[in-house]
Formats: C-alpha cells, structure tokens, sequence
C-alpha cells in the first residue's frame, strides 16, 4: 500500500443515517429517544374591578394554582384557544370560567413565550395577555383547575404575581390604565 493509500484509508468517512457506526446506532445515544416539539397558544387577561374608579380601589381577579409541591402560585387566568375562536375571545371566555368575573378587552397588554417540557414532549407555549374590565359575575374558583381566586389591589400585584412576565404585564397595564385615565381629564 503506497503513503498515499494508507492516507486515504484513515480519512474519517462520512457517515450516514441508518449506516454502521452512525450516532443512531451508537449505544449511548438509544437511552433517549427524540422529544417532538409542539406549540401551544392560549390566551388570558388582567380583568379589573373599578377601572373608572378612584385609584386605591382598583381590583384585578388574579387565580391561585398548587404546583407539584404544594406551593400556591397566584397567576392572571388563561388557557387554550379552542377552533373558531379569537384570542381576545379566549381571555373573555378564560377569564369567566377561572374566575367567575365577566369581562370586556380594553387594551392589549402583550404576550408571553415560553418553553416546557411534558408528557415527553417539548412545547412552546405563547399566550396572548389583555387588559380588561369587569362586567360583573362572583368570584369563584369553581374551575377544576383553580385552588383559589382573589380580588388584588392593583398595587399589590408585583409582590403577588409569581412569574416575572406576569409581573412585567401589571406594569403595562398600570401604565395603560394610567395614560386612560389621564386622557379623560
């Protein structure tokens, strides 16, 4: 064999899918098999009681949930957008059934994305958060999914909220409801 054969004969030759000696084939990687990824949307909202009222008496509807480890986690309501709806529709209809409270959209106050893992499937979530008002209805946590539900002072919210997003949402929507407030003067 020449210099030039034996050269050729140690160069790495690609490999192929579903070929002898691929990462397929290799041992270590058959512990785990590939994660599909999903997307999910859903939609919720800051639902307020006394939006056109004075400022210390400005109420959002927030939901408790009881994580994995008992922990209850205050949060604004939301779920999946079902066929035919709209995402504005979804928070209307998310927000009656988590919290008991109807409700009209006033303002959008943006979105959330995030990425979990579930059921062996890896999903990226985005929801769709709206500022709305209260129409009326009791408050109610008669919603299977809902430990608790609560009217919060607006000014309460930062130190309620449990997810920073959610945190960063009352602020536009205390930002909105200021600039509504100071177009009406």
């Amino acid at each position: 064999m020449s210099p030039a054969d034996r050269a050729n004969s140690r160069r790495r030759q690609p490999r192929r899918r579903g070929s002898a000696g691929s990462s397929a084939d290799n041992p270590k990687n058959k512990s785990k098999p590939r994660m599909r990824t999903v997307r999910e949307t859903s939609a919720g909202g800051l639902v307020v009681d006394g939006l056109d009222g004075p400022r210390d008496k400005r109420c959002a509807a927030l939901i408790g949930r009881t994580d994995r480890r008992g922990r209850l986690l205050w949060s604004l309501p939301k779920g999946h957008i079902e066929e035919g709806e709209t995402a504005e529709q979804t928070a209307v209809r998310e927000v009656a059934e988590e919290t008991g409270i109807n409700g009209t959209v006033v303002a959008e106050l943006g979105s959330i994305d995030y990425w979990f893992v579930t059921d062996g499937r890896r999903v990226h979530k985005t929801v769709h958060h709206y500022l709305m008002r209260s129409l009326g209805g009791e408050l109610s946590d008669a919603d299977v999914e809902v430990t608790k539900v609560a009217w919060v002072p607006l000014g309460e919210l930062e130190s309620r909220l449990a997810y920073a997003d959610e945190r960063r949402l009352a602020e536009v929507a205390n930002r909105l409801i200021d600039r509504m407030e100071n177009g009406k003067q």
